[in-house]
């Protein structure tokens, strides 16, 4: 498997160009979409200089890829590493009683991603891909998404469940539905979680997910 070790450049260069910001070969998603900083597989000084005016003094940017020096004009405002795992084949499963979130639903997925902090969610992070989410009594208690499109790949994120209603399997099966949706159109479910959170990483390992590559999520910030 091919799994992609530099996801966010290639899905920047691919499937989400139409959302990039460019300089040269550098590319980001607009801030309030997602964080991330794209630069190529062979990065270069250019490449860094063009980053560098591209997020702009003052702003900051994640990059998601193997570790790899900064240099100037960049410095380094946090550094953590993540594991990334893909799933096996033919893992989705439709749940029927997962419903399409939009626009619509934006407020409540806010709020439960500010209750619940998955990883980067902001107002326009619904354009990365499709939401799957649950509700009781009309109350959003469970989501999950889609966010970086490598070639061939596409990547489950946002999953997170109110406090009240864990232990239920729900994040599960919310994986597993985004996932059918991925396979259904030719593409490899995969899904980033930091190294320190053994419980996701559990999670996902008994839902037959492996290790795929190890990763580091790099918050730089130009001088």
């Amino acid at each position: 498997m091919d799994v992609p070790i530099n996801p966010a450049y290639h899905a920047l260069a691919g499937a989400h160009a139409g959302l990039a910001e460019v300089k040269g070969r550098a590319r980001r998603y607009p801030a309030e979409v997602a964080p991330f900083l794209g630069l190529p597989d062979d990065v270069t000084d250019q490449d860094w200089a063009d980053a560098a005016a591209l997020v702009g003094t003052g702003n900051s940017a994640a990059l998601m890829r193997p570790k790899l020096p900064v240099p100037d004009p960049f410095e380094v405002v946090r550094l953590f590493d993540v594991v990334q795992l893909v799933a096996p084949e033919s893992f989705g499963a439709v749940d029927p009683d997962a419903v399409g979130l939009g626009p619509d639903d934006l407020a409540d997925m806010v709020a439960l991603a500010a209750l619940t902090d998955p990883g980067p969610f902001r107002s326009r992070s619904i354009e990365l891909g499709g939401y799957l989410g649950l509700r009781r009594g009309g109350d959003l208690i469970a989501m999950a998404g889609e966010r970086f499109r490598p070639p061939g790949y596409v990547e489950i994120s946002a999953v997170c469940t109110d406090p009240r209603y864990r232990g239920q399997g729900l994040a599960g099966r919310l994986t597993r539905a985004v996932a059918a949706g991925i396979e259904a159109e030719g593409n490899r479910p995969f899904l980033h979680a930091s190294s320190t959170n053994v419980n996701a990483i559990r999670l996902y390992e008994s839902l037959g997910f492996t290790v795929s590559n190890q990763l580091s999520v790099t918050v730089v910030e130009p001088l």
